[in-house]
């Protein structure tokens, strides 16, 4: 009898899995770029880490599945994604129309929006229309140069994010135009930087995991989880881990 119960247990979970393989075989297989600090890259250790990564493991515990990881560029890791190779892609992926019907989000799990970057001893900028004329640092291609060019600024073309920095803390220009992960983490790494945000864009835009178009079964188990882990305060915990703010909401 008890043989037969656990054959009956076994078939349902079969039947309950048969559009999920991630439920058949017990792995959640993400796929990652792992280049993307501090999302989603090898630390000295060579050990893979990072704010999605952290997340995409907390997921994986919460649904009690095994995880493994698979990394690539930006679009190789999508073309493997799309051929089937993993299950969910865990990458700071924004949610937009045009790739809402390719595939299935999640909840969102990140919040990020504009921000002008400034000296903390400058207190002349308070909103974007007051970047009329100011210079900020940029590379020529950014999307945030654009943004800054659109309300006026002059762009001053630099090759990183590190050098515009550099030229901020220096003053020698009068803002950088990012978004506020991109601060946090700058911050985190050198708490001591002379630097703030001086206005936020209000246009925010929001991050997810995304898995394959129809799968609502997978999407909604990481919805349960997500938001389990947003009101346990696990979402919070590992966002302070590697920003030292709370980017989750």
């Amino acid at each position: 009898m008890k043989n037969l119960i656990k054959t009956l247990l076994a078939c349902a979970l079969l039947i309950c899995g048969a559009n999920s393989k991630t439920l058949r075989e017990g792995v959640l297989k993400v796929a990652t770029e792992g280049t993307f600090s501090p999302f989603s890259y090898y630390n000295d250790k060579n050990e893979l880490v990072g704010y999605d990564v952290d997340v995409a493991r907390a997921v994986a515990e919460k649904l009690g599945l095994k995880i493994e990881f698979l990394t690539a560029p930006w679009d190789a890791m999508l073309a493997a994604f799309d051929a089937g190779k993993a299950d969910a892609v865990f990458n700071q992926v924004s949610i937009t129309d045009e790739r809402k019907k390719k595939y299935e989000y999640s909840v969102p799990y990140t919040v990020v929006y504009g921000a002008i970057i400034v000296h903390k001893d400058n207190n002349d900028i308070k909103s974007f229309e007051d970047l009329k004329g100011k210079k900020n640092a940029d590379s020529a291609t950014s999307n945030w140069a654009q943004v800054a060019k659109k309300y006026g600024a002059q762009n001053v073309t630099v090759d990183s994010f590190a050098k515009s920095m550099e030229l901020l803390i220096a003053r020698r220009v009068d803002t950088v135009v990012r978004d506020n992960t991109v601060f946090y983490d700058f911050l985190k790494q050198r708490p001591d930087a002379p630097i703030k945000i001086a206005a936020k864009l209000k246009d925010v835009d929001y991050s997810a995991a995304i898995v394959q178009k129809g799968n609502k079964e997978l999407a909604d188990q990481i919805n349960k989880a997500l938001n389990e882990l947003k009101a346990e305060g696990k979402l919070k915990e590992i966002s302070l881990k590697y920003f030292g703010k709370d980017v989750s909401e």
